[in-house]
């Protein structure tokens, strides 16, 4: 447990240091509320309507998706470059991680996730 000290530290760090920004941020930040910084911004021009109604979730389940299958990317090429030193345990471990995911990607496919309208 002693060689995950220093990683320990550094999370607490890091949220510390987050936390103290947030905090100093909201604190001593100027804060001078107008009509003009109340209004929507859009690219620029002033925009047409304000967005009324239901919004579709398509985009983030497809970039949940895309995220989904690029971290099965990053561990599987890894585990290619060393195939031959992991032996038969090697591809059980991998047979059992892209199993996990294929019952994501079967789910997602169940939910309509995939299908675009």
């Amino acid at each position: 447990m002693h060689e995950y000290l220093g990683i320990v530290v550094a999370f607490v760090l890091a949220g510390g240091f987050v936390a103290a920004n947030i905090i100093l941020a909201s604190t001593l930040g100027p804060k001078k509320p107008s009509a003009v910084k109340s209004e929507p911004f859009e690219c620029g021009q002033v925009p047409f309507a304000l967005p009324i109604g239901h919004l579709s979730v398509k985009f983030y389940l497809t970039a949940i998706l895309f995220i989904l299958f690029d971290v099965e990317l990053v561990f599987l090429y890894p585990w290619a470059v060393v195939y031959r030193t992991l032996g038969g345990s090697g591809l059980l471990e991998m047979v059992i991680f892209l199993a996990v995911l294929m019952v994501g990607f079967f789910y997602a496919w169940d939910n309509g996730a995939l299908e675009w309208h």
